[in-house]
């Protein structure tokens, strides 16, 4: 269960705001550096100083450093729209993932867990076997987050017992809903022609290589609805972990804050899995290491997570792209490589520390 900032002794709440502010000043120079590394990094090499001259050369601002016209339009056409769409889907996940854990007050939840990534992903496949086209270039994002709407709400809804929570059905419901999606899914690949199945596997491993500056500019909109959105409700999310007749009593509107939580965190997720695939452990493990760091309060965990999660998917994008070059390495491979590992063992400290 996750624990209220109001819970908790003083001493432990200041030390927890001085790592939250250390926190929220070091995470955005991270991401920079990661961002700076990862368009330099390639079969075309490009130096910091020559990245920051590239993107800066528009404004008119003197180069720092000498480069090449292949240089510039390697980065402009290939490397950025991959980092950014990497940074926005990360961030994207991360703060679906630190909602989820305050909405069910778990820190298992995780939009990949209980279904909604799948969700989001039948949908996908299906506008692409049937060829909808309902909503011209936004049809992908649209349809998985209807997916991912119509999946958290079918969770949601089973996990109720009485006005509260049941986290075992909640799981449980996760795991039908994981079942009834794959099924879907794979009834879709049955049906799909050649290039559709390309398409299908591509979201069913997770990958960047199909980033370009369109996608970008479409589910960026939505991704950023939800990343700005949800650290909007955080003083909603702090109440939600004393319960739900607590909140109230606070005078928080709680059903439609959990339906704002719901519809922002299946918003991030559709969009993310209609450009980068289903991407897992980004929304279970980044909330969970942002707790331990800055504490409970969502107010510095939900920016936290969007900046560690942003960081952490560029990073493991460059991993995928490089370790095996000149192939590549589906991204969701290496989120899972290093997530599950990283997950268990901080899940064996948090046992040991009394915090889960």
């Amino acid at each position: 269960m996750t624990v209220s900032p109001t819970s908790l002794p003083a001493p432990v709440v200041s030390r927890q705001r001085v790592r939250a502010r250390w926190a929220l000043a070091a995470l955005p120079l991270v991401l920079l550096a990661a961002v700076v590394f990862a368009v330099g990094t390639g079969a075309v090499h490009i130096s910091p100083a020559q990245v920051v001259s590239i993107l800066l050369a528009p404004l008119g601002v003197p180069a720092l450093a000498a480069y090449e016209d292949q240089q510039a339009a390697v980065l402009h056409a290939i490397r950025l729209p991959r980092v950014v769409l990497g940074l926005l889907v990360g961030a994207g996940l991360a703060v679906a993932g630190t909602a989820m854990q305050g909405l069910f007050r778990n820190p298992l939840a995780d939009p990949g867990l209980l279904g909604i990534s799948s969700g989001a992903g039948l949908a996908a496949a299906m506008s692409v076997v049937l060829g909808l086209h309902l909503f011209g270039t936004y049809t992908l994002p649209v349809m998985a987050f209807l997916g991912s709407v119509v999946s958290t709400a079918v969770i949601y809804a089973l996990a109720q017992e009485r006005g509260r929570m049941n986290v075992a059905t909640m799981l449980l419901a996760g795991i039908a809903v994981n079942a009834l999606c794959g099924a879907g899914t794979g009834l879709m690949t049955y049906l799909a022609t050649d290039e559709q199945l390309r398409s299908i596997t591509f979201w069913q491993l997770g990958s960047l290589g199909g980033a370009t500056w369109p996608a970008v500019l479409s589910a960026a909109p939505l991704l950023l609805v939800g990343v700005l959105g949800l650290p909007l409700l955080a003083r909603a999310l702090n109440a939600l972990t004393l319960g739900e007749s607590s909140a109230a009593h606070l005078g928080i509107p709680v059903t439609a804050v959990k339906w704002a939580v719901v519809g922002l965190v299946a918003l991030s997720v559709g969009a993310g899995v209609a450009v980068a695939g289903a991407i897992g452990f980004v929304g279970l493990v980044v909330p969970h290491l942002m707790r331990l760091l800055t504490g409970p309060n969502h107010a510095t965990l939900l920016p936290a997570s969007a900046l560690a999660g942003a960081t952490l998917l560029v990073l493991a994008d460059l991993l995928a792209r490089t370790i095996v070059m000149p192939s590549e390495l589906p991204i969701g491979i290496v989120t899972a490589l290093l997530g599950a590992p990283f997950f268990l063992y901080l899940l064996r400290q948090g046992r040991r520390g009394g915090r889960l």
